[in-house]
């Protein structure tokens, strides 16, 4: 089965540039588009956006503004194939069903549109945290310029081969379609002085210090896809400090970042891990969130 690349639209401004960053990813990666519009019939929001009348109207008016929002993405890809889905029920349950589906999900990353949105905000959060297929989310001012050669995919590495294995891969992948580079950033901090066990010291002192150690260790990560990818510039990046510090401080030249997502799960529902939160909340480029497997 070939897994499409999935579009959540609701009639923002911001769900519209999510909707031609898939188109364009869609193309690049020749698979098909799916958009999908999630909502529910809720009177009182919709006649405070403007929109009149029962639930009947109020979904002949959705399926309106979505086919619009298509046309736009059709006439710009002709040859693209395009399925559009417009479905009544809980909107985060539908997003990460539509996920599940996906090569990848694509949806706006804030503000709310005419239609009930679904933005970042609890419901994106929702969805980032349970959804089982990357997750991109894109701003409103996102041009296709920003993809230009020059621009890097940026990705955090952390932990051992396996934890980033996921993000790398997909990192590696996109870069692939685009004929770009990948910088690959691993940050580290020095540690409590009890934190290392003495065969960790031992390893340390091997290979000179912290730093050459992260950066072995950093070598040893990538080197798999480098050579699954031979065609693809790698820069491997060590730099000490916190992964978002690090991160954000590379966001200027990127046209995309990469991170993992371990979801956990509290008292008041999932979290999507402290570095998934900062990029979301403070990089300019569209930020592709990838579930560890």
């Amino acid at each position: 089965m070939t897994r499409p690349i999935t579009a959540g639209v609701d009639g923002s401004q911001e769900s519209l540039a999510a909707l031609a960053w898939a188109a364009r990813e869609a193309v690049r990666r020749e698979r098909p588009l799916r958009v999908v519009h999630a909502w529910r019939f809720q009177p009182q929001e919709a006649l405070e956006a403007g929109i009149e009348g029962d639930a009947d109207s109020q979904g002949e008016w959705v399926h309106s503004a979505v086919s619009e929002a298509v046309g736009t993405v059709t006439e710009r890809h002709p040859d693209l194939a395009v399925t559009t889905d417009v479905i009544e029920g809980p909107v985060a349950d539908t997003l990460v069903a539509a996920a599940a589906d996906a090569e990848t999900l694509v949806l706006g990353s804030r503000g709310h549109g005419r239609i009930v949105g679904f933005l970042l905000g609890s419901v994106g959060q929702q969805v980032i945290a349970a959804a089982t297929r990357p997750v991109v989310l894109v701003r409103a001012g996102d041009q296709p310029s920003s993809e230009a050669a020059g621009r890097e995919v940026v990705v955090g590495q952390q932990g051992d081969p396996e934890d980033s294995a996921e993000a790398l891969r997909f990192a590696f992948e996109t870069a692939a379609a685009r004929g770009a580079t990948v910088r690959v950033v691993r940050a580290w901090n020095l540690p409590p002085v009890f934190a290392y066990s003495p065969g960790s010291l031992k390893l340390l002192d091997e290979a000179g210090g912290l730093e050459p150690y992260e950066k072995k260790s950093l070598a040893a990560a990538v080197r798999p896809w480098r050579e699954r990818f031979p065609g693809v510039p790698v820069e491997e990046h060590v730099e000490m400090g916190s992964a978002s510090q690090v991160l954000l401080s590379v966001a200027g030249t990127a046209q995309l970042m990469v991170v993992g997502r371990r979801a956990h799960r509290t008292a008041v529902g999932a979290r999507i891990g402290s570095v998934a939160h900062g990029m979301l909340h403070h990089a300019d480029c569209p930020v592709a969130v990838v579930p560890h497997a």
